[in-house]
């Protein structure tokens, strides 16, 4: 299964914005506005629309963790629904499972959950399930391992009383639940999904 193994740290440094990569978000924050490289220092250039494009896609596809073929295909899929195809390809994403399991506060990273899931620590209406891109819906229960749960990160997680976990879902200590999809105004409001919709586009 491919997936990116390089420095989190400098996809944040290029974008300019904190993509959730890592758990360490103070020394993410203190070099956000220094580019990656030799000459990072001297600041960024005028860039054009494609490249405005190009960036906002590079960084949904970092944010979630997805590659270009995956993301493609996910663009594809969302152009065949009724909604907004930005709209649409948002709410793809966020109902990945390990998206999903971030967003229930149950590990402090994306690339965690898809770790946990990858070594078959999840459960999907009690089944397991082993492909961090497996798409939930509405009513589905989440649930980790008994060893999962005595990770120290995710245990100090699940013992969390008031987590702090989107409308769309639910927890009760470590299980979780997809009440819903999420509507736009549930996810990330500084995405310009337009621009990817006219990247792919042309």
């Amino acid at each position: 299964m491919a997936r990116y193994i390089g420095p989190k740290n400098k996809k944040a440094r290029r974008i300019g914005k904190d993509l959730e990569l890592t758990s360490a978000i103070q020394k993410v924050q203190r070099r956000l506005g220094v580019l990656p490289g030799q000459h990072g220092r001297r600041g960024r250039r005028k860039i054009s629309d494609y490249g405005r494009q190009l960036l906002e896609k590079q960084r949904v596809k970092w944010t979630y963790g997805v590659l270009e073929r995956q993301f493609r295909r996910y663009f594809k899929i969302a152009l065949k629904k009724k909604g907004a195809t930005g709209e649409e390809l948002l709410r793809i994403l966020e109902s990945r499972l390990d998206n999903v399991i971030y967003r229930l506060a149950l590990t402090p990273t994306r690339a965690m959950a898809r770790q946990l899931i990858t070594h078959g620590h999840a459960r999907v209406d009690g089944v397991k399930v082993t492909t961090p891109s497996y798409l939930t819906k509405a009513g589905n229960v989440i649930t980790l391992s008994d060893k999962a749960i005595k990770i120290p990160q995710v245990e100090l997680l699940a013992k969390e009383k008031k987590p702090s976990i989107p409308a769309w879902l639910s927890r009760m200590a470590a299980v979780g639940k997809v009440d819903r999809l999420p509507d736009r105004e549930e996810i990330d409001a500084d995405i310009t999904e337009q621009l990817i919709v006219e990247l792919y586009s042309k």
